[in-house]
């Protein structure tokens, strides 16, 4: 071979080199492109919306570029389709030729997708709304704010103060999650709900006084009120007599189904210290192989099963909502469907549901046979299917026994006993009838709605730390060092007052608590099971360990 035929050899193979170099960059930036959701299919505008996509590229230009990339799109489904409005509706106003709404309800999207609309009407997530029903509520609208505006007590420099909003923590905070009863601004001053509205079963308002004093701009559009707008609670309370927003998983205007299958979608409602279900997942080994393998997740595909399209790893949607190969491939919008305890209450109920999707609290066995329409055991299956699809029958079996003994030990050695110490001061009037104006209230609120939840959760999702230091730790210190001696310090400050035979009936209670087998370790000592602790240490690991 010739000096010029290597020369030409060389220069060859370098430009192929070069070539499959740009060919494997451009394929890993359109996979990456593809997973983050900038891929963008060919649409057409219908020509009913036509003008709201023209006008809103200009003004309001990321809801077109979201619109334009989702399935919605592909499908001919635009801008009208969803925001459409009947002329009797109480938010409908004319905007460029079209009687439109703002608020898009699950009423509206069961014209495309009724059995998901179905779904998540039943489920506790359309509901939300009804959990602020609570302690919760007193807390942001009375501890944290207040149920009336009051006057600033000093000049904010810079900044005109005339009067203070006290519902701003329940309106920037809680109703976000659990959403809130839309309102528009009503012309004496006050607001305008569903409530007042009284829809029909077709959404439409029946009190048409109410509809009057609706307050609109010069172009028709009723104005919404602050104190619930913007919001996308999932348990909102619409305008129609719908509840909840199908928004608050499928973000406008893409609606992606990728976004609402990651975890990170579940997290802006499930995190915190009450309820970090996203924290906890993050350290599950689920979660660290999602995080790993999130390439191999196949998050576009349609329908999304799992053990057909991808197993990697499991989401909070994999679990709770997705379809899988062994259910039938079916896929819920009401994630208790899979759900067989509720750890949302200070004591965890067996997830036994009654037709409205209530849960059972009754106790007569026979009674409560007959008001139960879904058994726990029978959602505790529905669950076990997904399991079943990376884990063996004994793993599942096994894991379900460690989850229930840490709620019934919860339930049994704590909850309980720490309900019962509570009723009892609370019916010898050993407190007042406010909520949270004494210490052992919130710690008590702390014990269960804090780190028991952590704990009973932790252990739901395999996830040790939130299980045992974040979880069960807290519970005990709390129980012990705070709750305990608050009971009895309030129990003397009565028999001091001469309130001698309430204090007694109190102490009764939890003298008998702590004389139980469980709590004898605080009256009496422990040394004796400290020593056997210690030699079986010594029994499996070789060495003993005793730190004071």
């Amino acid at each position: 071979m010739t000096l010029d035929q290597k020369r030409w050899v060389i220069g060859g193979l370098g430009f192929l080199f070069l070539l499959s170099l740009v060919s494997v960059q451009w394929l890993e930036v359109a996979r990456r492109s593809h997973e983050a959701g900038d891929s963008r299919a060919s649409v057409t505008t219908p020509a009913a919306s036509r003008q709201c996509v023209d006008c809103h590229s200009q003004v309001s230009t990321g809801i077109v570029d979201h619109w334009k990339g989702s399935t919605h799109a592909e499908k001919g489904v635009a801008c009208v389709d969803c925001h459409k409005a009947e002329a009797k509706d109480a938010d409908v106003f004319s905007h460029y030729g079209q009687q439109v709404a703002t608020v898009v309800t699950p009423r509206d999207c069961a014209r495309c997708h009724p059995t998901e609309a179905a779904e998540f009407s039943a489920s506790h997530h359309s509901k939300a709304g009804n959990i602020l029903a609570s302690l919760d509520n007193f807390l942001a609208e009375t501890v944290e704010g207040s149920r009336v505006a009051f006057s600033p007590h000093a000049p904010t420099p810079g900044k005109a103060v005339n009067v203070v909003n006290g519902l701003a923590p329940a309106n920037s905070g809680c109703q976000q999650c659990h959403g809130s009863l839309v309102a528009f601004q009503a012309s004496d001053g006050g607001l305008v709900t569903m409530r007042d509205l009284k829809p029909d079963e077709a959404g439409q308002p029946t009190d048409m006084e109410a509809v009057g004093r609706i307050v609109r701009n010069e172009s028709g559009k009723p104005l919404f009120s602050s104190t619930s707008w913007p919001n996308t609670g999932i348990g909102r309370l619409n305008l129609d007599g719908s509840a909840g927003s199908c928004a608050a998983c499928h973000s406008r205007h893409d609606f992606s189904a990728r976004r609402a299958r990651q975890p990170e979608n579940c997290g802006k409602c499930h995190l915190g210290p009450d309820h970090p279900q996203k924290e906890i997942y993050d350290e599950s080994k689920h979660g660290v192989a999602f995080r790993d393998l999130i390439g191999e997740m196949n998050l576009d595909a349609k329908p999304w099963v799992l053990g057909k399209d991808y197993s990697a790893a499991p989401t909070c949607a994999t679990c709770h909502m997705s379809a899988n190969m062994r259910n039938g491939m079916k896929i819920t919008h009401d994630p208790g469907e899979r759900i067989s305890w509720t750890n949302r209450p200070p004591v965890s109920l067996v997830m036994d549901t009654n037709a409205s999707h209530e849960v059972v609290t009754e106790t007569n066995p026979e009674k409560r046979r007959a008001a139960i329409a879904d058994t726990a055991d029978a959602k505790r299956n529905r669950m076990k299917q997904v399991c079943s699809t990376c884990h063996t029958p004994d793993h599942i079996n096994l894991f379900y026994r460690q989850y229930d003994d840490v709620v019934i030990n919860y339930n049994e050695k704590f909850a309980k006993p720490g309900q019962a110490i509570m009723s009892a001061l609370a019916a010898n009037g050993l407190l007042t009838k406010t909520q949270y104006d004494e210490k052992i209230e919130w710690t008590w609120y702390y014990l269960w709605h804090h780190e028991g939840r952590r704990a009973r959760m932790g252990a739901s999702m395999m996830a040790p730390d939130y299980t045992q230091w974040h979880g069960m730790f807290e519970v005990a210190e709390r129980f012990y060092m705070e709750l305990i001696p608050e009971a009895r310090e309030i129990t003397e400050k009565a028999m001091q007052a001469g309130r001698s035979e309430p204090a007694r009936k109190a102490n009764q209670v939890i003298d008998e608590i702590l004389n139980r087998p469980e709590h004898q370790w605080l009256l009496k000592g422990a040394d004796e099971q400290a020593d056997v602790i210690n030699r079986e240490m010594q029994r499996r690991y070789g060495q003993t360990r005793s730190e004071r």
